[in-house]
C-alpha cells in the first residue's frame, strides 16, 4: 500500500515538472517589480518602510543642498494623509529626454535607475546612488503629483501607482526655482499609512545637524495633531552631540571636534564623554544614517582606542598591567561621525551600511591624528577621559573574575566534594 502511495507522489511530481517551462518564467517590468517586492527597495512594508518613502524624497532635496543650490526644505503631512516635500533647489529638468522621448522629470519619476547622480557632473557628492529612490516612492503611492518651478514657469504632472496619468503642463508663472512632490502612500501595500510626526522629526533634525545652514520645517496639518517644528543649526554635528548629551553630565564641557578632507573624502567627527555607562554613536555617509555602521565607524572606533592607549602609555597612566579594550574606551561616549564620499558603496537600497574599504584607513588615520593632538593640547580633558576608561577596564576585569568564581563554585558543588576538601580561595 505504501509503495502505491509513493508511486502516485512521484507521478504527480513528474506531472508538475512538465508544467515548469518557458511560460513559468515571468519578467516584471520596472514599476511592477517594485510593487510586487517592495521590501527589496524600501526595507519593509511596515512603519519603517512607510517613513522611508518620505526620507527618499527628502534626500533628493538634501542632495541639492549638498550641491549648494538649496537652503530650505518644507515637509508637510497634509490633512488627507498625503505628504508634500518642497525645496528651493534648481528643480528637476523638464525638457525632453533624447532617448526616452518624454520630459526628464517623467523619466526620473517613472523609470528605475534613471537619475542625475551617475556621472557626478551635477552632484559631486550625493545620497542618491541607484536612481530608484523617488521612482519607488511613485510606484508605492496611490497617487503622486510633482510641481517644478523652472525657467519662470510652474510645471505640473500627476501619476497613479507609478503610471503617468496627465501630461506635463504649465500651470502658472514662477519667480523662483524648486521642486514640490506630493504623494499618498498606497494602503494596499503598507500595513498602515499613518505617519508619525516624531519619527519624521528625528530624521529631519539629524539632516539639519549634518548640514550647517540648512533650514528644514516639518508641519502636521491633520486636524487632531496640528503642530510645526523648525530645524536649523549653525553648530553642525557639534550641536548634534550637545543635543544628544543634554540630559547627561558631561566629563568635559567643550566638545571635541575635527574635520579633514583627503582624496575628495570629507570626514567630520564630534565627541563628548559623560559620566554614564552607555555608548551613543551615530554614523552618517552622505547624510544617510548608516544604522548598521560600516567602514567609517570601524575606522573611528579603532582610532579612538589607539589614541587613548598611546596617550595613557606615554604619560605612564597604566599601572598593574591594565589593558584598555575598545569597549572600555567607549563607555559613556557620545559621538557623531559623518563622511562625504564621492562614490559610496552601500549594502542594499536602504543604505544602512557603508562598505568602502578605502574610507576605513582614511577615517582611522585622520581620527588618530586629530585625537592624539587634542589630548596633547588638553591634558586636563585627556586625564579625565583616561581615568574613566581605566575605571571601566577595572570594572570589566572584576566582573570577569566574579563570573569565573561563580562558575567554578557551581562546578565544584555539582561534583559533590567530601566535607574536608574545599576549593582553595
Amino acid at each position: 500500500m505504501k509503495e502505491d502511495t509513493k508511486k502516485a507522489k512521484v507521478a504527480a511530481a513528474a506531472q508538475d515538472n512538465k508544467k515548469y517551462d518557458a511560460t513559468s518564467i515571468q519578467v516584471l517590468e520596472g514599476i511592477e517589480a517594485v510593487r510586487k517586492r517592495p521590501a527589496m527597495y524600501i526595507g519593509d512594508t511596515g512603519v519603517r518602510g512607510l517613513h522611508h518613502l518620505v526620507y527618499e524624497v527628502v534626500d533628493n532635496s538634501v542632495d541639492e543642498a549638498l550641491a549648494s543650490f538649496c537652503d530650505t526644505i518644507h515637509v508637510t503631512i497634509n490633512s488627507n494623509g498625503s505628504v508634500s516635500v518642497s525645496d528651493n533647489g534648481r528643480g528637476i529638468p523638464v525638457d525632453m529626454h533624447k532617448t526616452e522621448k518624454k520630459p526628464a522629470v517623467e523619466v526620473a519619476l517613472t523609470t528605475l535607475h534613471a537619475g542625475g547622480k551617475f556621472d557626478r557632473r551635477s552632484y559631486k557628492v550625493s545620497g542618491g546612488l541607484h536612481g530608484v529612490g523617488v521612482s519607488c516612492v511613485n510606484a508605492l503611492s496611490d497617487w503622486l503629483e510633482v510641481e517644478v518651478k523652472r525657467d519662470g514657469k510652474i510645471h505640473h504632472q500627476r501619476y497613479e501607482r507609478g503610471r503617468t496619468v496627465t501630461k506635463l503642463t504649465v500651470i502658472g508663472k514662477a519667480s523662483t526655482t524648486g521642486t514640490k512632490v506630493t504623494f499618498k502612500p498606497d494602503k494596499t501595500i503598507f500595513s498602515t499609512i499613518d505617519l508619525s510626526f516624531d519619527t519624521l522629526a528625528q530624521r529631519l533634525r539629524e539632516l539639519a545637524f549634518l548640514n550647517k545652514g540648512l533650514k528644514i520645517t516639518l508641519k502636521d496639518e491633520r486636524s487632531d495633531k496640528e503642530k510645526e517644528s523648525v530645524f536649523e543649526f549653525g553648530g553642525g554635528i557639534s550641536s548634534f552631540v550637545e543635543y544628544l548629551n543634554k540630559n547627561k553630565n558631561p566629563l568635559h564641557n567643550k566638545i571635541i571636534y575635527f574635520q579633514k578632507t583627503q582624496d575628495d573624502i570629507v570626514l567630520e567627527g564630534a565627541l563628548q564623554y559623560n559620566d554614564g555607562y552607555a555608548e551613543t554613536m551615530y554614523s552618517f555617509a552622505n547624510n544617510i544614517n548608516t544604522i548598521e555602521g560600516g567602514t567609517h565607524l570601524s575606522g573611528f572606533r579603532s582610532a579612538l582606542t589607539r589614541a587613548i592607549n598611546q596617550y595613557a602609555k606615554s604619560k605612564n597612566l597604566l599601572k598593574d598591567d591594565i589593558s584598555i579594550s575598545g569597549d572600555d574606551s567607549r563607555e559613556g561616549l557620545t559621538a557623531v561621525i559623518s563622511v562625504k564620499v564621492p562614490n559610496p558603496q552601500f549594502e542594499g537600497q536602504t543604505k544602512t551600511k557603508l562598505g568602502n574599504s578605502e574610507v576605513e584607513g582614511l577615517v582611522a588615520s585622520s581620527s588618530l591624528e586629530a585625537l592624539s593632538s587634542y589630548f596633547e593640547e588638553n591634558p586636563s580633558v585627556a586625564n579625565k577621559i583616561i581615568d574613566k576608561v581605566i575605571l571601566a577596564s577595572r570594572a570589566r576585569e572584576a566582573a570577569r573574575k566574579a563570573r569565573e568564581l561563580t562558575r567554578r563554585k557551581g562546578a565544584l558543588e555539582s561534583g559533590g566534594l567530601p566535607g574536608k576538601l574545599a576549593d582553595c580561595s
